[in-house]
């Protein structure tokens, strides 16, 4: 009959079984944890929208009304480098 002292084991089985019931318990709880937190959090997009160009933004200017039609041609010019055109009679 093998007792639990027996064969030269000693208190130093009864050390092991304690700390791999502590890791695998941690373990459980860490991979719960992580579980709970991956289903609970709300989808989240990891794809940013590119930044607006300056003529996007003008344009987003004229479309809500904020600027003219005058204006928008006239710093759309400005913006692409090109001479400001004068009126013409």
């Amino acid at each position: 009959m093998m007792f639990w002292y027996g064969n030269g084991v000693g208190g130093w089985g009864w050390f092991a079984m304690s700390v791999g019931m502590v890791v695998f318990w941690a373990v459980l709880i860490g991979v719960g944890v992580l579980l709970y937190r991956a289903l609970a959090r709300p989808y989240e997009h990891t794809h940013t929208p590119p930044a607006s160009s300056p003529e996007q933004m003008l344009a987003d200017r004229f479309a809500r009304g904020e600027i003219d039609e005058e204006e928008y041609r006239r710093r759309l010019a400005a913006l692409r480098g090109f001479p400001r055109s004068t009126k013409q009679a």
